[in-house]
């Protein structure tokens, strides 16, 4: 797989909707993960990230002008002793609660589907990042509705054992802008993952359309020790 410039990825697409990034420093000594949000209506514009125990939630920036928070106040990242969960809305605790249960990752999600925002259908996506005793290796998913049809859910799963220093991959929800949003289409994208983790939350933000970039959390996780760096980045302060 070629690898893509994420920096590109981003510029050249004013809306690629929810973004998650999982990877392995180029040193590698670091487990990463980024998450960002956009939105084109007020209601998804009107949100911070805040922190919640180890991981984060969503929250209404202004409460007064919050419409329906169903599907935009959830907690995109939650931590289960050696595991990271990242995902775009409140299936991060239904696989908490699975694999807090002894599933797999992949069984956790078998109760959830897409969303149900028709004609969008915006798929669920999510990662899981299992950082032990100096090992890692992650999984990336995403459930989306079958071209557009919601009478059926495509389930797809991918696990990256041993991961390759200074890589990472790339999945978002949407194509790009549209009406109706084209669903995220094939494997997460190969891209490159530094070493410097605020010169790697500088380069999303950054490659993040100004219009409708709202908020964004990465995180390096120190293989060996566990010990966590985390930058998290709001445009509503």
């Amino acid at each position: 797989m070629k690898m893509l410039s994420l920096e590109q990825e981003l510029k050249k697409n004013a809306y690629p909707g929810r973004g998650i990034v999982i990877g392995k420093s180029e040193d590698g000594k670091k487990a990463v993960t980024a998450y960002f949000i956009m939105g084109r209506s007020s209601n998804s514009r009107n949100r911070v990230f805040v922190e919640e125990g180890q991981g984060i939630r969503t929250q209404a920036f202004d409460p007064s002008k919050l419409e329906d928070p169903s599907l935009i106040i959830y907690a995109p990242v939650r931590v289960l002793g050696n595991k990271t969960i990242v995902t775009n809305g409140d299936q991060t605790d239904t696989i908490y609660e699975g694999m807090d249960k002894q599933l797999t990752f992949e069984q956790s999600l078998r109760c959830r589907e897409f969303e149900p925002d028709g004609p969008n259908y915006t798929p669920r996506i999510s990662g899981i990042m299992h950082v032990d005793g100096g090992g890692y290796n992650y999984a990336m998913s995403i459930l989306k509705s079958n071209n557009g049809n919601p009478d059926a859910c495509n389930r797809y799963t991918f696990a990256y054992e041993n991961p390759v220093a200074g890589e990472g991959h790339f999945i978002h929800t949407y194509m790009h802008d549209g009406d109706p949003l084209p669903s995220f289409e094939g494997e997460p994208k190969l891209v490159a993952i530094p070493d410097d983790i605020d010169a790697f939350t500088d380069l999303v933000w950054t490659s993040l359309n100004e219009d409708n970039k709202v908020s964004l959390f990465v995180r390096y996780i120190d293989i060996e020790t566990g010990e966590a760096k985390t930058r998290m980045i709001n445009k509503n302060k």
